[in-house]
């Protein structure tokens, strides 16, 4: 495979509650990131999870926002991360003509992970060294991987992982310029308008008026995180149209520094 010129690095990470809602828009702004970017997807699916698990009848349970992972539940995530949800989106990329390859985690130990609390959560893990070698020759030769959230331990056991932290692990493993977080809504709102810029201080004043409420809660909570561990810059970003606008990446950017939330 013949290497691209180096691009700057972007990872984009999409929920499973706004995987079933991508318009075509939104895949073909991808297509045009790939222009200036490299792009890795990480992605989640977690309404396809629960679908099969409630027609198999097998109970699960969250406990403190982590899905508890007994070997049957595990089997059912797999099977629907990697055989469905991966497939299915990485279709959707190539058919608007996305050099798209499906990656899954454990692919190559790329995600290595340790047990989160095994006793309590069974097979959940949490990140602790991305081995970036596969995707980096992907993003080299032009290709976007698609990566499904499954890491393995260094005894070889294979976990689930939160896809917002998987996400933010890849994005710093591989020195990403930045970290999206695609949601149902085009970003951050303040009576409508959308808020282009803000801090991590501005974050907290934002949650304590009620401006952040509900499922954007966790999102700028990951956000927060991840610039935390050295991230320069998250985007909170929409999954309902064009998000890549004349170069530019549409959305509320989320930095470190202190600053005045900008409209």
């Amino acid at each position: 495979m013949q290497a691209t010129a180096r691009k700057a690095t972007v990872v984009v990470k999409v929920g499973g509650s706004v995987m079933s809602q991508l318009p075509s828009s939104f895949i073909d702004s991808i297509a045009s990131m790939t222009e200036d970017y490299h792009v890795v997807i990480v992605h989640g699916g977690g309404p396809e999870i629960n679908g099969m698990l409630d027609r198999l009848g097998i109970r699960s349970t969250f406990i403190n926002g982590q899905r508890k992972t007994t070997d049957e539940v595990f089997e059912v995530a797999e099977q629907m991360l990697k055989g469905k949800v991966n497939g299915d989106l990485t279709h959707r990329f190539n058919h608007a003509g996305v050099k798209a390859v499906g990656v899954c985690g454990y692919d190559n130990s790329t995600l290595l992970a340790e047990f989160l609390d095994e006793g309590v959560l069974g097979r959940v893990g949490k990140v602790v060294k991305v081995n970036t070698d596969l995707l980096e020759d992907l993003l080299s030769s032009g290709y976007v991987p698609v990566v499904t959230p499954l890491a393995v331990t260094s005894g070889g056991v294979k976990v689930n992982v939160n896809a917002d932290l998987g996400a933010s692990a890849i994005a710093a493993g591989l020195g990403a310029e930045r970290l999206l977080l695609v949601t149902d809504v085009p970003g951050i709102l303040k009576d409508g308008d959308l808020i282009q810029e803000t801090s991590v201080e501005g974050i907290r004043s934002l949650v304590e008026e009620g401006t952040i409420y509900g499922g954007m809660i966790p999102k700028v909570e990951a956000a927060v995180s991840t610039l935390g561990s050295g991230m320069k810059e998250v985007m909170i970003v929409g999954g309902k149209g064009n998000l890549y606008e004349e170069g530019n990446i549409v959305g509320t950017k989320i930095i470190q520094a202190e600053g005045v939330n900008r409209l």
